[in-house]
């Protein structure tokens, strides 16, 4: 049986590996860029985050984010590393349940996939683009530059626009859309949120941990805890990226940033107190407790003279100060787009594909996996576990033999 795998990133890898276990079955991957795993190489700032002890269905998100339920439960996280391992691949996990290759480096992920894919059933295409697909009655016809290929069955797993610098692409989403299915709207997750705060610019380059506050009208929509990072467009980090998915969809969006939350208000308000017999200026009225910047924007957003002695600023001008160092407030104007986000939220609609086999409702011989159907996961991992998984299942599914 010959089967296209249309797509060489990491649920691609995953079909192909799978779908050659099964006796008799040819696997062609047909990859557009020159090598396989590009986008892999960049996850995790180029760690890779391979997958996360909590994964669980709560983790996703699409409109029936249950439909990844079998998929990772056929192929969870142990039965993951434990492949992995038999490719060769040591991993570590850190606390809070991330796990990455112990070398440290996202290329041994991808080199471990690499040989794996080095065997006789397998041929590895790159630099070939699929342009169209068409279902003739008894096998799939595919378009690759000038060529027409044949093949009896076809997984698509081509990902979403989301890393556009590093090759992601729509092109599967139109590509399952030729053939009678139907796409959500796509937009980008993952991603660095822009902001009008003059501040931003101020504080390029500094980090902070903090609780973010997310809200949408005033209402408060999601709210996380850790690292920060300030950019010339507003801001980014870990702490970000997690509540970045719905971020600024219609309405007035703000993002309020506590930078102790270990400490209430009033608590706050009495450590400055204890600082006005320091002979310093208000400038430095936050050393010790944040980031040098970051104070010195903190006591300017609460109009106070940064060349003014502490002890000449009055109890009003110290709780404005403790206010804003737990609701500093940040417009938000939007997401960073595509070309910035690790992940594309949206996609073709599960509803048409079966989630036990990941095979289409709607043509029978045609799977879909990863990123390129509407399920997008949390940070830390969740989203490579789901291409793992559904790769892994497509590609079993699309290599066994029909009852």
């Amino acid at each position: 049986m010959e089967i296209g795998i249309i797509g060489g990133g990491a649920s691609g890898m995953a079909a192909a590996i799978a779908a050659a276990q099964s006796p008799g079955s040819r696997i062609t991957v047909l990859e557009r860029q020159a090598k396989v795993g590009r986008k892999l190489l960049a996850t995790g700032n180029g760690r890779c985050n391979l997958t996360n002890r909590g994964v669980a269905p709560a983790h996703y998100h699409g409109e029936q984010p249950d439909f990844v339920r079998p998929a990772l439960e056929k192929f969870p996280v142990e039965d993951t590393l434990a492949w992995f391992r038999s490719l060769g691949l040591c991993v570590t996990a850190e606390p809070g349940g991330k796990i990455y290759p112990y070398s440290d480096q996202a290329n041994s992920v991808v080199d471990v996939l690499r040989f794996a894919l080095q065997r006789e059933e397998i041929t590895l295409r790159t630099g070939c683009e699929v342009t169209a697909v068409r279902k003739l009655p008894a096998y799939f016809q595919v378009c690759a530059g000038a060529e027409l290929l044949s093949f009896d069955r076809l997984v698509v797993c081509c990902g979403g626009p989301a890393g556009s610098k590093l090759g992601g692409t729509s092109a599967g989403i139109e590509l399952l859309k030729s053939l009678g299915h139907r796409s959500t709207p796509l937009r980008p997750s993952l991603v660095q949120l822009k902001s009008s705060f003059s501040g931003c610019a101020a504080l390029k380059g500094v980090r902070a941990n903090c609780r973010i506050r997310l809200l949408r009208d005033g209402a408060m929509q999601r709210e996380n805890e850790g690292e920060i990072q300030f950019a010339q467009f507003g801001i980014s980090g870990p702490v970000v990226f997690e509540i970045s998915r719905d971020a600024c969809r219609g309405g007035h969006w703000t993002a309020e940033l506590d930078f102790l939350p270990q400490m209430d208000e009033s608590a706050v308000f009495s450590l400055l107190c204890e600082r006005k017999s320091v002979p310093l200026t208000a400038s430095d009225l936050l050393t010790g407790v944040v980031h040098n910047r970051l104070g010195r924007v903190i006591v300017s957003c609460a109009q106070l003279s940064g060349g003014a002695p502490i002890s000449s600023l009055r109890s009003e001008d110290l709780r404005r100060v403790a206010r804003l160092c737990k609701r500093l407030s940040l417009e938000l104007t939007g997401p960073l787009g595509f070309d910035a986000a690790q992940v594309t939220a949206g996609g073709i609609q599960t509803a048409q594909f079966c989630p036990e086999t990941m095979e289409s409702r709607l043509v029978p011989g045609l799977f879909a996996c990863g990123e390129v159907l509407d399920i997008d996961g949390d940070c830390g991992g969740y989203n490579l576990q789901w291409a793992w998984s559904s790769g892994r299942l497509a590609g079993q599914s699309a290599g066994r033999a029909r009852p």
